[in-house]
């Protein structure tokens, strides 16, 4: 075992001063943190979207290559995990709370309050509701994750490299990355992966406490305490999951989540409006690989408006990803071990994709509808949205009590794979990093939590995420290179022999 490095310090140390910041000077830290976040979405919005083009293309290119034979660990290495729960794994660790706290509510939104191009509630606006939510949460996200893991699982697998971001780096600097400068990649990647499970736990707390608020008249809505003591009490069952390992407690988590996943989304397609709900789902994996390509450098260059919801919703998104892609792209590489690049990529990139726009289809769509039966769902908060839709459906209050329970599940698995890779991160890359590390990293992400949600919930959180995102996207594109490079030499090494 491991003893923790220099890494797990001087993060440590960063973490608690934006700790100390947040709780001392909260109108200070949430001012800051807003300019800066205005200026890297109004400078660089079109840097996050070529960067994430570029990632796109990296992943079907590797996709369709013969490199894709080369296995991800040493020939004879077999998967470690079977192919169902691999796929429980790393669709938990990769989308989790985010699914449910956006499935009903973004459609909504693009559909009726703030579409992209659209008038507001039309037909056309239905349409590209669902186009762009498809957008937001399928190929591109998965490509941000599959870039991080596939030049980790390579590195630390078939190359007998540390599982740590700095290692995937070699190939292009040497034995540069043992020094400073790989230092303070693994520091950003480290503190990357704080702000964006933080940012997820957040999001939890939010939307637990609205269903809480929904169903029971007493508990208030939109209220910090209430908050304050849901992150409380889950932080205690992902220290204790966290404790258990990763072949327990975040095996038996995932396959519950998968479990409960389907069984929501197959009673939404079954109680909401089923026709309507596959017809949509059909037709907009149409409109989505007709526009790929214009969604994906849409930049509003002209048009103010559009350029703000553009800020608002894709660059966010993209920021989203990125932040979280150290810690789950370190998590699928870990539970990757044994599987060839190309079996890794139709896995990572196809099969949570299409769940992903299968699960947007049924709750958005069903959001839409009632929306259209003449219940007004546009004046309640974000994670109301939901509730407010089972409200409308038979069974409405089970199916409610389900997402809670479904929320609390991935708020658990996610927190939980995150102290597991901060600790292989801080700790030399180990496999198996002390329980003390795993903790500290816990309450850190907690506390991040708490302290975001006090400066101002929704908005503070959404602006943190940004700020992280852009350092380690940097990092991303060296990666990429280095990836590349090494399994490039690799293949022509292999040619040769033949």
């Amino acid at each position: 075992m491991k003893k923790v490095t220099n890494v797990f310090w001087i993060a440590l140390a960063l973490v608690l001063l934006a700790i100390g910041y947040g709780a001392f000077a909260p109108d200070n830290f949430a001012e800051v943190t807003g300019n800066i976040e205005s200026f890297l979405t109004t400078s660089f919005g079109w840097y996050y979207l070529l960067v994430v083009s570029v990632m796109v293309l990296f992943c079907l290119f590797f996709l369709v290559s013969p490199m894709g034979q080369i296995k991800l660990g040493k020939d004879t290495d077999k998967p470690e995990f079977s192919f169902g729960t691999w796929i429980a794994m790393l669709f938990s660790a990769g989308m989790g709370i985010g699914l449910v706290f956006w499935g009903a509510a973004e459609p909504l939104s693009h559909f009726a309050i703030d579409p992209a191009t659209a008038e507001p509630g039309s037909a056309e606006a239905m349409r590209e509701s669902m186009r762009f939510s498809f957008f937001h949460w399928g190929i591109h996200a998965w490509a941000i994750y599959a870039v991080v893991a596939l030049a980790l699982a390579y590195a630390q697998f078939r190359k007998g490299e540390p599982g740590l971001i700095s290692a995937t780096l070699k190939p292009l600097f040497g034995d540069k990355m043992k020094g400073p400068w790989g230092m303070l990649v693994d520091v950003i990647a480290v503190f990357a992966t704080v702000v964006g499970v933080a940012t997820t736990l957040g999001f939890g707390a939010i939307q637990i406490n609205g269903g809480l608020a929904f169903l029971f008249d007493g508990i208030p809505g939109d209220s910090f305490g209430v908050q304050l003591v849901i992150i409380a009490i889950v932080t205690v069952l992902f220290m204790f999951s966290a404790w258990t390992g990763l072949s327990k407690g975040i095996k038996y988590l995932s396959n519950t989540n998968m479990v409960l996943a389907v069984a929501l989304l197959l009673a939404v397609i079954i109680l909401g409006p089923t026709l309507l709900i596959m017809n949509m789902f059909t037709d907009t994996i149409g409109t989505y690989f007709q526009n790929l390509v214009e969604m994906s450098f849409r930049a509003g260059p002209v048009d103010g408006e559009n350029r703000a919801w553009i800020d608002g919703w894709t660059i966010f998104y993209w920021a989203w990803w990125i932040s979280w892609s150290p810690f789950v792209g370190i998590f699928i590489a870990r539970v990757s071990r044994g599987r060839t690049i190309r079996q890794f990529l139709l896995g990572v990139l196809m099969i949570p994709t299409f769940i992903s726009f299968l699960w947007f289809a049924a709750f958005g769509t069903t959001a839409i509808d009632v929306q259209n039966s003449g219940v007004d769902l546009t004046g309640l908060l974000t994670e109301e949205t939901l509730f407010a839709v089972f409200n409308e459906l038979p069974l409405g209050v089970m199916l409610s009590v389900i997402a809670i329970f479904l929320i609390t599940t991935f708020f658990v698995t996610s927190a939980d794979s995150a102290t597991f890779v901060l600790g292989m991160q801080t700790t030399g890359g180990s496999l198996y990093p002390q329980n003390t590390v795993k903790l500290t990293w816990g309450i850190a992400q907690s506390s991040i939590a708490v302290i975001l949600l006090s400066t101002g919930g929704l908005g503070t959180l959404q602006t943190v995420l940004i700020i992280a995102a852009f350092p380690f996207s940097i990092i991303m594109l060296l990666m990429m290179a280095s990836f590349y490079k090494a399994l490039n030499l690799e293949y022509k090494a292999i040619k040769r022999k033949r």
